[in-house]
């Protein structure tokens, strides 16, 4: 029996195009890649995460902003 690690990495989405971050490090929670990724992208500061989601040999964790949501 062959057994693969599945790597993760982390989607957000900005101006209708799809981001692929990658993963900084395997003891970093998803909690804290949103955090790490956060100087670059501000807006991950008030992002949701949705995940993990088993894709295309990935482990994908989504950063959804819920800024400009009303209601």
């Amino acid at each position: 029996m062959i057994v693969n690690e599945l790597k993760r990495i982390f989607l957000h989405k900005e101006s209708n195009q799809e981001i692929r971050l990658a993963d900084p490090g395997a003891e970093f929670t998803p909690a804290d890649v949103q955090n790490f990724y956060s100087g670059l992208y501000p807006i991950l500061t008030n992002a949701k995460i949705i995940g993990p989601e088993i894709k295309d040999d990935e482990v994908q964790y989504r950063f959804e902003s819920t800024m400009g949501v009303k209601g």
